[in-house]
This record gives structure tokens, sequence and C-alpha cells, in this order.
């Protein structure tokens, strides 16, 4: 009687067991929906060496590359929902894709469960020196003067430094041209040299190039000065309120992850960004820390963002399969 006491009691106990395993009890797949050597898998990485400080277990650095970020969105909304699994998403799959691609296998806003929003890298519009404009109101000034006279680089159709300049034509009434490059190199290598007028391009890519006198800087994209150049004033501010394009980044796992297991990878995400390393990394990166690291923020964010895109790039007519 009584072994079969203890062997009813052993297997209640077995379930009860699986349930309260402590999250983590082996490695997180940490993926990277671009190639490695870029900014975002190199925030990744940074981030994952206080992850597993943060966890007790590794955070392994998946690059998962192909279709401006899509395929590895996809596999991640399709990996099991055990927390064992999760992205870290910029604005292209987390939310401009969705208009962007016309196939596209995953809803950003539906797919996927947020753990926290990181952050985001401004922008800035720069120009060659020979333009006689030096501020958002002269820029305009000029364009009007002589309608669709100026031109743009970007770094290809879609891109954000593409939907920077849509945004700006709708928002100022400007016709300035979009000139799109493979690439952010040889775009700003044609700038350089003036062979086109502006681009929109981030913020540290543009510094030394501002500072050495070579391109002349008109406006930050974002809704506040950017900290790695306070002294450049907003494009917001300039009289186009409202103008805000940036690169974000934000984690999220699989529809259905348990919530206590989204609760354990917040907060050690918010213990890996609030270490002195990270920090510095960051800043240095020219990183702006998101204002709330809850889930729900960055839920609603993403949202905002997909809703805002789908006008943009509607206006903007570009499509990519």
């Amino acid at each position: 009687m009584l072994c079969g006491l203890t062997a009813a009691t052993l297997l209640v106990a077995a379930p009860l067991a699986a349930q309260a395993e402590t999250f983590p009890s082996k490695p997180v797949n940490f993926v990277v929906p671009f190639p490695p050597g870029g900014p975002t898998d190199a925030m990744a990485r940074t981030l994952a060496v206080a992850l597993t400080e943060a966890l007790g277990q590794s955070v392994i650095v998946e690059n998962k590359s192909g279709a401006g970020g899509n395929i590895g969105a996809d596999m991640v909304a399709r990996a099991k929902p055990d927390g064992y699994t999760i992205m870290f998403g910029t604005s292209g799959p987390l939310a401009i894709n969705q208009s962007l691609y016309t196939k596209i296998s995953y809803d950003p806003a539906t797919s996927f469960d947020p753990i926290i929003r990181v952050g985001h890298l401004p922008n800035i519009l720069v120009v060659h020196p020979k333009l006689q404009a030096s501020t958002v109101q002269q820029l305009i000034a000029q364009d009007k003067a002589k309608p669709a006279s100026l031109n743009y680089a970007s770094s290809g159709n879609g891109a954000s430094s593409h939907l920077a300049g849509v945004l700006f034509n709708q928002k100022a009434g400007t016709q300035l041209q979009h000139v799109p490059y493979k690439g952010t190199g040889p775009a700003l290598n044609d700038l350089l040299a003036g062979q086109v007028d502006m681009t929109f391009t981030d913020i540290l890519t543009a510094m030394p190039y501002i500072q050495s006198g070579k391109l002349k800087a008109i406006g930050v994209t974002t809704d506040k000065r950017s900290q790695a150049m306070p002294q450049i004033p907003t494009i917001a501010e300039q009289g186009l309120p409202g103008y805000d394009v940036s690169v974000f980044f934000g984690v999220v796992a699989p529809k259905g992850t348990p919530a206590d297991r989204i609760a354990t990878l917040n907060q050690a995400f918010r213990k890996a960004l609030a270490s002195d390393k990270v920090r510095s990394v960051f800043a240095a990166q020219g990183l702006e820390p998101a204002p709330d690291h809850s889930p729900q923020a960055l839920g609603r964010f993403i949202s905002e963002e997909v809703g805002k895109w789908k006008t943009v790039v509607d206006a903007s007519g570009a499509k990519l399969d």
C-alpha cells in the first residue's frame, strides 16, 4: 500500500517539478536577422555577454539574415514559444517590412510577444557644402524656388534613408529627388564628391565629416536632439513638427511565450542595459536609450511604427518581393 502511495506521489510530483523548472536551464538563442559585422550584430553581441551573466546561462547570437530581416523574423515567429529563442529586431522587420514587402509571412504586431525596447539610433540630414542652405527652412526655400532640382542619396529603395526623404517631402511640401545606391558607403562617397546633394544617414557615420567640414549638418531626424551632437537642432524643431525617423531596436519572443519567462528576460535585459560597460559601448555607438523598458511599451511602439511607416511606404511607391 505504501509503495503504491509513493508511486502515485511521484507521478503527481513529476509534472509539478517540470512546471517549477528554473528558467533558463539551458542556453538562450539570440537571433539577429542581419549578417555578422553590422551595427545590429555588434549591439547584440555586447548584450549577449551581459545577459549571460544576468541569466546564468549562455546567450548565443545566431545570425539569420536575408530579405531585409524577414527570414530571421519568420524563423523566430515559428519557433517554440518557450523563451529560449528570442530576436534582436530593428525598424525593418518589426515595422517597415510589413508594408514594404509584397510577401511577408509574419505580422510584427501579432506574431511576437514583446520583451523590451532597447533604444534607437538617430539619423541626421547632411548636405554637401556647395549647397547654400544651412537650415531646414533654407533648404525648403531653395527647393521651392526651383522644384525638383535637389536630390538625396539613400542606401537603397525602401531603406530608412530613402523613407526619411519621403517623409520630409510629405511634411515640407518639397520635391527632393531620390537617388538609390547599393549601400551607405557608395551613397556617402558620391555625396562627398558632390555628385548628389544630401543624404539621411546615421549620426556616427556623419560625425567625422561634419567635424572636418566635408559635410554640413542640417538637422537631426529624431524628435529630440542627439546626445552625441546636442548642438545640432532637430528637423522637427525647425518647422516640421512630428518629423521623427530613427532605427529602433527591440527584443521579441514567439507569440505565446509564458509571461513569467518574458518577465525574467525583461529583467535580465534591464540589468544588462544598466551595466557600465554596456552603457559605455552603446553611448559610443550613438544609441539613445528607450524611455520605457517595459514589454507593454515595446508592444505599443511597434503598433505605432507599423501604422506610421505604412503611410510613408505607400506614398513612396516602394515595394520589394
